[in-house]
C-alpha cells in the first residue's frame, strides 16, 4: 500500500484489494463448500462494512481470520440448529407432520431466536437455555452462573422480552 488509509470504506477497501484472495483460500481449507467460503468470504467483508468504528488491523490477516471464524461459527450452529429441527420433525408422525409452509415459517423463527441468543450476554444466554431447555430453577441457575436469583430473573426477563422482539416485533 502506498498510503495509509484513512477513512472506514478506505479500509475495508484496503482490506479487499489486499487480502481477500487470502481469505478466500483459507476458508477454502477451513469450509468443504467453495460456495460457502465465497459466500463467507463476501460476508466478512459486508460485516466490516457495517461497523461503526474500524481502524487499521495491525495484523490484518488475523484480523479477518477472526471475523470469518464467527460467521463459520454462527453459519454452522444455524445449521445444526436446522437439522435438529428436521431431526426431531422426522419422529412426529407423517399425518400429523406440519405443511412445508409451516416448517419453513418454524425454521425462520427458529433462527430468529438463536440470532437473539447471539445478541444476548453469555449469563443471560446460558440462563435462558439452563431454564428452558435443561429445566433448571431459578436457584439452580445462580448457582451454576454465580449470580444471585434476582440476577437471574433480570437475565430470563431480558431473554423473554428479545425472543418476544425477535418474533413479534417491539410492542406497541
Amino acid at each position: 500500500m502506498s498510503s495509509v488509509p484513512s477513512t472506514h470504506s478506505e479500509i475495508v477497501g484496503a482490506l479487499y484489494r489486499d487480502h481477500r484472495g487470502w481469505l478466500l483460500a483459507w476458508l477454502r481449507r477451513n469450509v468443504a463448500c467453495p460456495q460457502r467460503a465465497q459466500d463467507l468470504s463476501q460476508d466478512t467483508f459486508v460485516r466490516l462494512l457495517g461497523r461503526h468504528e474500524l481502524l487499521t488491523p495491525r495484523e490484518p490477516r488475523a484480523f479477518l481470520a477472526t471475523v470469518a471464524k464467527g460467521l463459520m461459527f454462527d453459519h454452522f450452529r444455524r445449521a445444526a440448529l436446522e437439522q435438529a429441527y428436521l431431526g426431531e420433525l422426522m419422529q412426529v408422525p407423517e399425518a400429523e407432520q406440519p405443511s412445508p409452509e409451516e416448517q419453513m415459517l418454524a425454521l425462520e423463527d427458529l433462527k430468529a431466536i438463536d440470532r437473539m441468543l447471539g445478541s444476548l450476554s453469555s449469563k443471560a444466554r446460558a440462563a435462558f437455555l439452563y431454564s428452558r431447555l435443561d429445566g433448571l430453577g431459578h436457584g439452580e441457575i445462580a448457582e451454576r452462573l454465580g449470580v444471585s436469583v434476582s440476577r437471574v430473573r433480570q437475565y430470563l426477563a431480558q431473554a423473554m422480552r428479545q425472543c418476544y422482539v425477535a418474533l413479534y416485533g417491539e410492542p406497541t
